[in-house]
Formats: C-alpha cells, structure tokens, sequence
C-alpha cells in the first residue's frame, strides 16, 4: 500500500500513535514507572519512538521492556533505535547446551540491555519438570544462569518457594502460594544474592557481548561474557548441565579461547577458592553454576633496552631474510657428519620485498682455511635456492649462504618481458646501460672486463643493446662484477668430514685371551695375529678388543660373575687397573707393547684395523686411587663407592668423579692422555664403554681435543639408553652408535626405527651400528635359537645399515643363555673360551658372502636410502636400498620367522625406474648369483628358513 499521507493506513497509524503516545503519557505522569510491551514487532518503529518520548516527557526515568522472546530474527532487528530501555532474554527455554543462547545474546544487545529469567512468568514451572532428588539442584541452576547471563533479572512470583502452578492460577492471596511450596525450598537468599550481584556490577556487561565457548556435546557449558568497555573486564561462567551426575571442567580447554587480554580468571564467590588454571581441573556438581571473573591485563610496553629497536636498528636490519637452512644440526651448534668424498647438498629459503630479482651464493672451506670458496645457487621454486659442495679433506668443514638484491637480473626481466609485450625499452636500456658505467668503474668490474662492454653499448644502437644485455656472456660478466647490494650472510654452519669406515664398516669381536684356543692357556697378542686370517676371511675390517689392560685382584669376579674366583680365574677386564699399570698399560699375560705394536702392524697387513675398547671404570687397585684419590667419590665412611647400575652391582669396579675439586681438570686431562697414548700406537677406532653415564660436557670436549689432532679417529658409542641421550651423545662427537636393533624383531617395528633414523633430521648426525649381539646382550631372538635365526639377523644388520658388527660365537649360532640374565652361559667376560670354529651348522660362509656383498654394493653402504615396500605378509620384511642417483639398487626381503616358510605377494618398484606396471628388470641373486628377470609389478617369493630365509637382489631396468 502507499505510504503517502492520504492512504487510509498511514492516517489510522498517526493516530493511534499519537492517541497512545498521550495515553502513556498521562500513565507517566500519574506515576506508572513503565511498560512491557508484548508482540513490540508488530508496530513500526515510529510508533514506538513517538510513544516512548512521550512518556519520558511526562516522567524522564520512565522505562520500556520489549517481550522479545520467541521473535525471529528478523523481528529483533526492526527493533533497534526504538527506545526500548530492556529486552527479555529466552533462557528459560534453554537447555543449558545449545549455542543460540549467545547468538540471541549478541542481536538482543544491539537494542537493549537484557534481563534473563529463571523460568517463564507464564507457562511451565521450572519446578514441575523436577523430582525429589534434582529440584533443588535444577532450581538453582535456573536462577544462577538467569543471574550471570543477564543484566537484569525477572523471578517469577512463587519461584522462590518451588512453586509448581503456573503464575496465572495463584491470583489468591500470598497464603495460597505458600500452601503449594515444596518442603524445605526457600531460594529467597539466593535470590538476594543475585540481586546484590547484578546491583554491584551496575550494567558491567550492558553493550558487551557472550560466547559460548564449548561444543554442545561438552561436559561443562562454558560462557564468556565481555563488557562494551575493556575496562569492565570479562566474566567467565561454568554450568553444569547434567542434574544427575558431577562434571569435570578441564581450564586448557577453554583458557586459550577466553583469556585473551586477560589476566587470571578468579572466582566470583568464595575468596579462598582456587582460580582457574592450567593444570588445576574443576569439578561441578550437578546442576551447579560457578563463574569467574577477570580484569584487563596490563599489556607490555617494551623500552628500548627491553626489545624495542631504534629506527638506526630498524634501517641497518638485513632486508634479505636467509631461513632454513639445511643441512643442520640444533642450528649450527653441532657438526653434519659426512665421510670424505661425499658432497654436501646445501638448500636455503631466500626471502625479500618486492619484485626484484634476488641471488644467492653457497660459500664453503675448510677449517683452516682463511677464504671461503662459493659457488652460485640455483632456484628450486617458492624462494628455495641450493647448491652442492665436496668435502675433499678429512675433518672439519663450514659453510654459509648469501644472498642479495640482483639489479642486472632484475632489469633483464624487465627488458625481457616488456618487449615481449610491445613496449617501449628505450628508457630501460639506458637504464642498463648506467648501471653498466657505475659497476665497471669499480676494481670486479674492471676485472670482469665491463669497461669493454660499456664501450660496446655506447657505440650500439637501442636493439643492438637488448641484444647485449641479454647474451650469456653479458651475464656472466655482470654476475662477477656485482656489488651485491643488501647482501645478508647467513650463520656458519659446521660440517666433519670423517673417514669412511665411520659410515661404512664391518666389526668383529673377540677376547684376546681366548685366542690361544686352549681354555687352560691365556691368550696372547701372537695368538691373535694367527687369528686375523680368519676375520679378514669373513670379510670384516675392524676387529675390536674388549679392554686389554692390567685387570684388578682386588673383588675379582669369578666365572659366571661370581664372587668367589678360583686362584687361576682371569677376572673381568673390564675391572681395569693393577700394580702393573692403568689405562695406558698392557695386561702382561697378552704381551708387551712391542708385541702389540706389531699385532697393529700384522692387522693392517690383512686389511683390518684394531678396535679398542675406552672404559672409564677402575678396580680398587688401579694406580690413580693412591696418586690421585681426589679423583674419586668416598663415602661418609671412608670407603670408596663402588659402581652399580641397579639391580646390577659391579664389586670390582669404582668409578671416577669428572667433578671433584680434585679432579678439574687433572682427571680430565689424563683421559684425553689415554686416548692420545693409543692413538700414537695406532689405534684410529674406539669403542667407548657406557658413555651416557660420564658427563657430556666432558666428551665433547676430549672428543674435539682428539679430533682436532687426529680427524682420522672414530669413536663409538655403546650407549643403550634412551633415546635423546643417545642422539645427544651422537651430536656431541660419537661418529657411531649402537642402537635398539637389537630388541627389533617385527616388521612394523624394523620398519618403524628405520625410517627414525633415516628420514627425520637424525639422519644428519647418527649412524647407527647395527651389533647382532654383544658379550652383554644375548638377544631374546637368538637365546636357544635354530641356525635361521642367526642368519634372519646376520641379513637384517648387513643389509640396513653400513655400520654392523658381531661378538665372536655369533657365527657358530650361540645362543646359551645364562640362567639368570639375559646374557651368555659361562660368559666370556670371566673366563677364557676355547672355541671350536668349525661347528657344524656355522654360517661362516653366509657371513663372507653378505660382507662381500656390502663391498660391491653402494646401495649397502650405508643406513640411508632405504624404503620399505609391499610384500603381503607380516612375517616378511622387504625394502629397497638405492644411492641417490639410483645407479646401483638392491631389493631385500627376510623372513622374520626362523621356523616355518613364509611367502607373499611382493611390489616391484618399477615405478621408479619410470617403468609402466608391465616393464621388465633384470634381477640377480647377490648370495648365488643366479639371474632372471621379473615383468609386470606383482611377483610372488617363497622363503623357507631351512634354505635361506632371505633375498639379496641387484635390479637393473631390462635393457
């Protein structure tokens, strides 16, 4: 209809507007203090205005409430700048979960403050819906939730006493409300205190806005209510929904949502309660409301000295931002390792403003050096940039990146793609032509020959120059006679170069003393020399020796570890020291120095190096407890504490104290001294006894101390702990360590540590040492086990790492287990052994061949470059190993099970040869030697533990 003035609607609207705007008025002025207004959306909103200033004419505190309960929307939105001073809220219909409580909260604001209500002034009693057992607690949910959600309350006549009648039924008088109260319900203390709540706060929240900070489904209903002003702070209130059953509010779940610009949120009620915290979770019982409130934290300001920068500062910080480099170890604090030969791949983000065109150089030397070397760096894509560098030398190396703003190859892009696009260059190329003229007055540009193309841009003509500038030799010359505006350098980054037995080596261990093969005549160093045929034959090249000096009478332990020896028992060797000398002495029964001087010299005649063991432990009768008795921990009594490592003891062992007054840095000192002893008598390679119980401060350093005179020297770390210790171990120095192979015998578990090792950042600086067993390990899988168990082992360690080794009796597939623990019956650590090495059923022969096959596969050579394929059966573990360039690639798979045949369905990789899924490889058997070729991606293999229960496949693609 038209809204003009003569249209009968708009006439019959301006006066009723104008007959109730004098109506209300009067009511006003007659002392009705104010009005609710039912259905308010169903008049415009110049009627309301017009009626609302009308009776504040008449009585200016005169106040209107709008019924909103129950509108749409839409409907609360024509409500807004009507003059209405309050607005209802629908909470008696809320079922303490749902979220439209705050979203009605927050369009109900836009119009007026809101009261809330515990239950409806007409309709159901909240007390009706309860029983016995959850009235009370039900009543004073429906209060309290009305209280903190509202800024204004409405109590319904009879709520107070549990009233179950609606409101329209007791018109009578106040005694026939009080007959309908429910025994021993009296909220009328409550509901004071709700009004003495909503009093002291004075509209706090009035304007501001509610959140529900917690999913429907949640165990407490979390709301956040915020005032207009920041000031006002922020209330927080937890409802229990449930009237059966207590709830539990855990505060990290709902802190990071509400807490923002907050300080603690503090209990609104008793003053001793606790505040919410992490940390600290909440219990409600059932029904129960607890709210929190918190005032504004002071945000920090930061003074100049405290992390603000100057503009002198802010204009000197680099403009380029060199990021993620890679590769790293704990942000340059630790070296990469590496073996001599190889070649660092080096990758960085290069990040910059604007558009043009930035560069990057990878700069690298040797430690000593004094200039770094540098090679440009390509881009990769999304502001990634690398390079490769060699290490040539053995030991330290370090590397860094730069990068630049590059003006030449900003302007050639420019040139390039706008004459591509038709427009003119004119300009541009005198541009370039004075960048030119400034660079090749400088001593590079001179150098890079820039003189002679300035004369030569100068005699040509506009399409002569682009043709310039845009030639590979102009190019070149530029990048040489760059300046390198913003030029920004990132940290030096430290890399070792160790040999290549530090990644790729075979160890075999023996006890010297039991060379002799006579268990009633000591070993000599002459016995072993005519023992190193038999290793070198085997295919090892190191072949490491348990400690090799003076062992302690004192607390001697006699076989099998007891305490009680026999006159003629040996003792551990491990209980080191005597009369006859310490750590830098020869136990006298193995011989003389001499004689160990020409073991070292006979061992490298065979191809093999001597491994030493480095135990920091003492018998009471080393020669440091009376020269140095400050080196060690005495007890309270007098007595010297003897090494355990609960539940085991070690009688014969005492252990130095690295920090002892007395010890810094003589004690220290004198260890580096040992190794420095042995390495001028040969030995290069040292396996040291439980590191991670010795401080890691102190190997860091000696190691360095060692290093930094021989880089050629290896040390391995026989720490089994747990795993960041050992990682930390590995960083600090140790070129090798042993690792959890031991204990893995699964699929899911092998496949699982590998991929640890191999694929995450550990892979820059552990290598781990694949040990099948140790004269302290005698591992569950190979404790009474048949000869396949011995050779699923031996497979699994040759083939997943570079670095493996074996204790001597391994390759006789021994396997007694002592009865007590997990090692080795009549162990050898007590005793001397005479062992019968050609015992039937040996794998002496499996050994040779997969140590030869390591050596003509580079693939092997190393624990990286492994990826674990399909093979359909969980018994059978396959995988790949490959170098990167993919020039030599070796499939294995290896029964898990050592007493029955497995067989699955297998994936071969053709893929990543860019075969299709029927392409051919060419396939050789590296233990037989026989050859066939597999087509198409899917085979089957068969392995029966009673043969051999693994396969060692060289693939080529069909030619």
């Amino acid at each position: 209809a038209s809204r003009s003035s003569s249209c009968p609607w708009v006439r019959v609207l301006a006066a009723a507007t104008e007959w109730w705007a004098g109506r209300v008025a009067a009511l006003a002025e007659a002392g009705v203090a104010g009005f609710r207004c039912e259905a308010p959306a169903r008049l415009p909103a110049t009627f309301w205005r017009a009626v609302t200033m009308a009776a504040r004419a008449a009585r200016p505190e005169c106040a209107f409430f709008a019924w909103t309960p129950g509108l749409p929307w839409d409907a609360l939105g024509r409500l807004e700048n009507c003059g209405f001073d309050w607005v209802f809220a629908s909470t008696p219909w809320w079922n303490f979960r749902a979220p439209w409580l705050a979203e009605e909260q927050a369009r109900l604001g836009r119009i007026a403050p809101q009261i809330a209500m515990p239950e409806a002034p007409f309709g159901a009693r909240v007390a009706a819906g309860l029983d016995s057992t959850t009235i009370e607690a039900g009543m004073r949910r429906a209060l309290w939730v009305a209280a903190q959600s509202g800024d204004g309350i409405l109590v319904p006549m009879g709520f107070e006493y549990a009233a179950t009648v609606p409101l329209e039924t007791t018109r009578g008088a106040p005694a026939e409300l009080l007959a309908m109260r429910r025994q021993g319900i009296d909220l009328s203390s409550e509901i004071a205190r709700a009004n003495a709540l909503l009093a002291a706060e004075g509209g706090r929240y009035a304007g501001g806005t509610m959140r529900q900070l917690t999913d429907p489904a949640a165990e407490v209903t979390v709301l956040l209510r915020r005032g207009a002003d920041e000031a006002a702070g922020a209330r927080l209130v937890a409802i229990n929904p449930r009237l059966d059953l207590a709830a539990t509010l855990v505060p990290e779940t709902v802190l990071p949502l509400a807490a923002s610009g907050f300080a603690t949120f503090r209990p609104c009620s008793a003053a001793d309660a606790p505040v919410l915290a992490p940390g600290a979770p909440v219990r409600l019982a059932p029904g129960e409301v607890r709210a929190y409130t918190a005032a504004p934290a002071a945000p920090i300001l930061l003074p100049l000295a405290k992390g603000r920068r100057s503009v002198e500062a802010g204009m000197n910080t680099p403009r380029l931002a060199i990021e993620k480099v890679s590769p790293i170890v704990e942000g340059g604090t630790f070296p990469v390792k590496r073996t001599v030969g190889e070649v660092v791949h080096v990758e960085a983000d290069v990040i910059g403003d604007g558009h043009d065109e930035f560069a990057a150089a990878l700069l690298y030397k040797a430690a000593d050096e004094p200039e770094f070397r540098q090679t440009r760096m390509r881009l990769l894509g999304n502001d990634r940039w690398t390079a490769d560098f060699p290490l040539e030398r053995l030991g330290r190396h370090l590397f860094a990146v730069e990068a630049w703003c590059d003006l030449f190859a900003t302007f050639r892009s420019e040139i390039v793609k706008k004459r591509a696009a038709g427009v003119p260059i004119y300009l541009e190329v005198e541009e370039g032509r004075r960048l030119v003229e400034a660079w090749s007055e400088t001593e590079r540009g001179k150098k890079a020959g820039l003189p002679a193309l300035l004369e030569a841009l100068n005699a040509a003509s506009d399409d002569d120059r682009y043709a310039i500038f845009t030639a590979p030799e102009t190019e070149a010359a530029m990048q040489a006679a760059d300046p390198r505006p913003f030029a920004t350098r990132s940290p030096e980054q430290p890399v070792d170069a160790e040999r290549i037995a530090a990644r790729f080596s075979s160890w075999y261990e023996m006890f010297p003393r039991s060379a002799s093969g006579d268990p009633d005549r000591h070993g000599t160093f002459d016995d072993v020399i005519g023992r190193l045929p038999y290793v070198r034959d085997m295919g090892f090249d190191t072949l490491y020796f348990p400690p090799i000096h003076p062992i302690g009478r004192k607390n001697r332990k006699g076989r099998n570890n007891t305490l009680t020896p026999a006159p003629d028992d040996p003792g551990s060797p491990y209980a080191i020291g005597a009369a006859e000398g310490g750590h830098d002495a020869i136990h006298p029964e193995l011989g003389t120095l001499a004689d160990f001087r020409r073991l070292i010299a006979a061992a490298k005649a065979h191809g093999l190096e001597i491994a030493l063991d480095f135990a920091i432990q003492c018998s009471p009768d080393h020669p440091w407890l009376k020269e140095h008795p400050d080196w060690f921990d005495w007890r309270p009594d007098g007595t010297i504490r003897y090494a355990e490592n609960p539940p085991k003891k070690y009688e014969d062992i005492v252990n130095v104290d690295f920090y002892a007054p007395g010890a810094m840095p003589g004690l220290w000192l004198a260890l580096r001294d040992v190794v420095l002893f042995w390495v001028d008598e040969g030995v290069k390679v040292f396996r040291v006894d439980n590191p991670h119980t010795k401080p890691l401060p102190f190997w860091q350093w000696m190691i360095g101390e060692v290093r930094a005179r021989h880089p050629e020297v290896i040390f391995l770390s026989e720490a089994f702990t747990k795993p960041k210790v050992m990682y930390r171990l590995a960083k600090i120095g140790f070129s090798q360590s042993y690792t959890y192979f031991t204990w893995r015998n699964e699929k899911w578990e092998l496949r699982e540590y590998l991929e640890e090792l191999s694929t995450t950042n550990a892979k820059e600086f552990f290598r781990p040492h694949f040990f099948v067993n140790t004269p302290d390990i005698n591992p569950d899988f190979l404790q009474n086990a048949p000869r396949p168990a011995f050779l699923i082992r031996a497979a699994l360690a040759t083939t997943l790492s570079g670095l493996w080794g074996m204790y001597n009796g391994f390759e006789l597939c021994e396997g007694r287990p002592d009865r007590t623990k997990k090692e080795y019956a009549d162990s050898e650590k007590y005793e001397i052994r005479a062992w019968d090495w050609d015992r039937p059923g040996n794998i002496r022969a499996e050994i040779s061949r997969l140590n030869a096959v390591r050596k003509a596969n580079p693939a092997l050579q190393s624990h990286l470059g492994v990826e674990f394929l399909n093979a359909f059966n969980d018994r059978i573990l396959y995988f790949e190993k490959a170098t990167p360039a993919r020039d030599n690639v070796v499939l294995v798979a290896v029964n898990l099970d050592p007493h029955g045949v497995q067989e699955a369905g297998i994936e071969i990789p053709l893929w990543k040869f860019g075969l299709p899924d029927h392409g051919s490889l060419a396939v050789e058997d590296l233990m037989t030697g026989a050859a066939w070729t597999w087509t198409g991606k899917n085979q089957h293999i068969r392995l029966d533990p009673n043969e051999t229960p693994f396969l060692v496949l060289r693939v080529t693609p069909q030619s």
